[in-house]
């Protein structure tokens, strides 16, 4: 049925193969029997792999074991999980929060939980796809405003709905640039707007670790919502909303991807507490991440390559085409660096997405530079 499907992707170069580690994550993995250097990883601080939580997971598991068996109403979570939210809470210094199985079953669940008739939803245009499906769920209203296009936003608003919800990630998972959330935070203060933000990417990145809101100095409040992870710079998985208290006890009662899941094993809500407890003990990572990305990113432009206006290190490097990305992957991985191709849908201009971590060495940065250097950059093409 789909084999005509398949060929025509493949024709494309726009078909896609899993490629499944024989090592843990890090900043070096092994697929078969060779070593890469891994710029593929949103393991900003290196700490899926950091002794202290892998500690903390296996003494969960003997304590509670592993599997949850039951939904959380179901009573399938355990006082760990209430612990994490209580610590998340304390993180992003609002009244509660709430944990789901994943950033996609957050979105998912709780942008429908959020909006009813009388709702419009306004969606920065690069948003994240579970984002977009966040919002077709919902069923209401959603226009999508121009990517950080303030003007456009406040003008949307101001001819739509009595109930409103501003949707945005704050760090664009594929172009690395972050959301004017000062401005925007304005914007809606103004029209009375709800304020939902995806920090995904910036939890554990930005404003020291505590993420978006504190990197722009905006003091959380009851009609601002941040969801994030715990699967991209705190290692571990799972995602969580931060809120007010009246917000989290409505999505418990209403979000249907967290009432029809069974609960993250415990194993893993303990590595996410422990997670956190280092980011706050240990600024030097966050510290040595951001030594990292100011590295690459100055390298890479002295070498003539345009890096599409990433702000964090997240460094997508532009193309210019499909044939050439997949060319330039193919060379990174015969260099022995793992930077796979980013191709539509995913985006609409096909890229190589670099992410850099703490975990990287002086030499990963050098091997990566010294490989790109030998592909002629798209200014001298």
């Amino acid at each position: 049925m789909f084999s005509q499907k398949l060929q025509i992707l493949k024709e494309k170069g726009l078909l896609r193969e899993i490629k499944d580690r024989v090592s843990p994550q890090g900043p070096k993995v092994k697929f078969g029997e060779r070593e890469y250097i891994n710029f593929s990883s949103n393991d900003y601080l290196g700490l899926s792999i950091h002794p202290y939580i892998i500690d903390r997971a296996k003494r969960a598991m003997d304590e509670y074991g592993y599997g949850s068996a039951a939904s959380r109403l179901l009573g399938g979570g355990s006082i760990l999980h209430k612990g994490l939210e209580d610590k998340i809470a304390q993180f992003k210094d609002t009244e509660a929060a709430l944990i789901f199985n994943s950033g996609y079953s957050a979105n998912t669940g709780i942008i429908p939980a959020f909006a009813d008739e009388d709702t419009a939803i306004f969606s920065d245009e690069l948003n994240h796809a579970s984002i977009i499906d966040g919002c077709r769920l919902s069923k209401v209203k959603t226009l999508i405003y121009r990517h950080k296009d303030l003007s456009h936003l406040e003008g949307l608003i101001k001819k739509n709905a009595k109930r409103k919800i501003v949707i945005t990630d704050t760090v664009f998972s594929m172009d690395g640039d972050i959301a004017p959330l000062s401005d925007i935070y304005k914007i809606c203060k103004k029209n009375n707007a709800m304020l939902y933000t995806d920090d995904a990417h910036g939890t554990g990145v930005l404003g020291n670790g505590k993420g978006a809101l504190a990197q722009f100095n905006i003091k959380p409040e009851p009609w601002i919502i941040q969801m994030g992870t715990f699967s991209k710079a705190l290692g571990s998985f799972g995602a969580f909303i931060a809120c007010s208290s009246d917000v989290t006890e409505w999505t418990l009662n209403t979000a249907r991807s967290l009432i029809f899941s069974t609960a993250l094993p415990t194993c893993i809500v303990a590595a996410s507490i422990a997670a956190l407890e280092l980011i706050e003990k240990d600024s030097g990572l966050i510290k040595r991440l951001w030594e990292n990305r100011d590295e690459l990113s100055r390298r890479l432009k002295d070498i003539g390559y345009d890096i599409m206006g990433s702000e964090t290190p997240i460094i997508p490097i532009k193309t210019g085409g499909l044939e050439n990305t997949l060319r330039i992957s193919r060379h990174l991985h015969k260099k022995g660096i793992f930077a796979p191709a980013i191709r539509p849908p995913t985006v609409k201009e096909p890229r190589i997405r670099i992410t850099v971590t703490a975990s990287h060495s002086d030499e990963d940065i050098e091997r990566l530079i010294e490989a790109l250097r030998e592909i002629k950059p798209l200014n001298n093409q």
